[in-house]
């Protein structure tokens, strides 16, 4: 019987190639075949070897052709076959990305697998556009939450949670269902003046950026046809992006920062 192959859980990062780990190169450089999501750049899936196996197996807002259970087959299928598996996905696998239900199988199937954590969109989009997901006066705090919930099912989301204005809340995939976490966030009390930036395609080439209110980011983020990737930030520390509006400006000079938001 053939020794079976492994599998290497490796986190893409939000796109720069050059945001990727030492430990993820290292093991996409070894890769006999590529398992990749949708939101993996171009330029990331360039660097695994040119004779490497390629299997797209990309997911978008309802529209799944390759369910998560034939990706966990398909992973088992390439590591029986020997092959040494790179299973490449956006950001880092263990946030948002159920790389803990594909590492349960591939251990099911008796697979070795080894896991390369990657720069969660947060953290990329924070360094690529200056905006602290933290700040002293501003966020003690930060909340990560994914804008869609699985098999395309309704959000539950815990609301009144969320709308913290003391804490940062990052949205992950909320393209689609922006309006509705807007509204439900004002809902619960979330200033409607409060600031909101929007980056598409963070880190790459194709980055766009948009800074609005909670009040207007649906319309806005729809008339600027930003559809997905795309993640939202939604706090006070929107105020520190360099672009901010002149009137967040003007109160960061008049009143305490952690009072800034927009008029």
């Amino acid at each position: 019987m053939r020794k079976p192959g492994q599998v290497f859980l490796v986190g893409a990062g939000p796109g720069d190639p050059e945001l990727l780990t030492l430990k993820a190169l290292r093991m996409l450089k070894r890769a006999q075949a590529v398992v990749y999501d949708r939101l993996v750049s171009p330029e990331i899936l360039a660097l695994a070897p040119p004779l490497a196996r390629r299997v797209p197996v990309g997911k978008a807002p309802k529209a799944h052709p390759v369910p998560q259970e034939r990706i966990n087959e398909i992973m088992v299928e390439l590591a029986l076959d020997g092959l040494t598996v790179v299973r490449l996905k956006g950001g880092d696998p263990l946030v948002f990305g159920r790389g803990s239900e594909e590492v349960a199988a591939l251990n099911a199937a008796g697979i070795p697998v080894e896991i390369a954590p990657g720069i969660t969109a947060a953290q990329g989009v924070a360094a690529a556009t200056g905006v602290p997901l933290t700040h002293r006066g501003l966020a003690n705090g930060l909340r990560l939450v994914t804008g869609h919930c699985r098999d395309d099912q309704p959000l539950d989301l815990d609301w009144s949670g969320l709308a913290d204005p003391d804490t940062t809340l990052v949205v992950y995939m909320g393209a689609a269902n922006i309006a509705e976490i807007a509204t439900r966030l004002i809902g619960q009390g979330m200033p409607e003046s409060l600031p909101v930036l929007a980056v598409a395609s963070g880190t790459t080439p194709r980055e766009r950026r948009l800074v609005s209110r909670l009040d207007r980011i649906a319309d806005e983020a729809s008339a600027a046809q930003y559809f997905g990737p795309v993640l939202f930030v939604i706090g006070r520390v929107v105020s520190l992006y360099q672009s901010c509006p002149a009137e967040v400006l003007a109160m960061l000079a008049t009143r305490p920062l952690r009072e800034a938001v927009y008029a």
